[in-house]
């Protein structure tokens, strides 16, 4: 259980970062719903959040892209909500393209957000963590980041990255007793895949399915647990077999 715990989850107004905000809430931690764009869905997930779980839970604003919007939220999440034990960067967007039809605004767009996002906000809680010598870090990976997906350069890059900043900051802080792991999701039923040919996916996936965004959640929750507290720099797929 999280009882008493405060997690930060960014991209968390749809998709894969809402269904680890529900999951941490479920388990009894407060959570900081970061978002972007829509205020209105973000705000869904926190009146969902608290009516079905009772924890204190809030959406805040920001790019993950800057350091400065990253510095400011958390600094007022852990004035409003508590000092930060749990850390979740999930924001992430696409722009495929094949390589010879990229634009520059397309590769940076993508890896501002996927991989330097996660870094800025890392670098936003990681003083909290160290001056309480305790934390979880969480970083949303993917396969492409691990195989390589064409049309994807961009995305794939930006994944590969997130895999090794995980190992990086892993081994900066262990010795803090900060965890940092990586989950690499395959293909999974959210709006960033809506437009994909899942027939075509699902012949090349063991299982024979998509995933859903609440088998990345229960993970990531398994993860910010104590019982994972001898866990740290592993990068855990979670895509029904297709990368192994």
């Amino acid at each position: 259980m999280l009882s008493g715990k405060v997690a930060l989850v960014t991209g968390a107004s749809r998709g894969i970062g809402a269904a680890v905000a529900r999951k941490l809430a479920s388990q009894g931690a407060a959570v900081a719903v970061i978002y972007c764009g829509n205020t209105e869905a973000a705000n869904a997930v926190v009146e969902e959040i608290t009516a079905t779980y009772g924890v204190n839970a809030k959406a805040y604003q920001c790019d993950v892209a800057s350091l400065e919007q990253c510095s400011q939220v958390a600094k007022q999440v852990s004035s409003e909500l508590g000092a930060i034990d749990i850390l979740v960067n999930n924001a992430g967007v696409t722009r495929d393209n094949l390589l010879a039809l990229m634009s520059e605004d397309e590769f940076d767009k993508v890896i501002d957000t996927n991989l330097k996002g996660a870094f800025n906000m890392t670098k936003a809680c990681v003083r909290g963590f160290i001056k309480k010598k305790q934390g979880r870090i969480i970083n949303i990976s993917s396969v492409s980041g691990l195989s390589g997906i064409a049309g994807q350069s961009n995305y794939s890059a930006s994944k590969a990255g997130v895999i090794g900043l995980t190992k990086a900051v892993a081994k900066e802080l262990a010795s803090k007793n900060v965890t940092c792991n990586a989950i690499a999701p395959g293909f999974i039923e959210t709006d960033m895949t809506k437009g994909l040919d899942a027939e075509s996916f699902v012949k090349a996936i063991p299982l024979s399915r998509l995933g859903k965004p609440e088998d990345i959640a229960s993970l990531a929750a398994f993860l910010a647990s104590d019982s994972a507290s001898y866990i740290t720099g592993e990068v855990i797929r979670v895509d029904g077999g297709l990368a192994m």
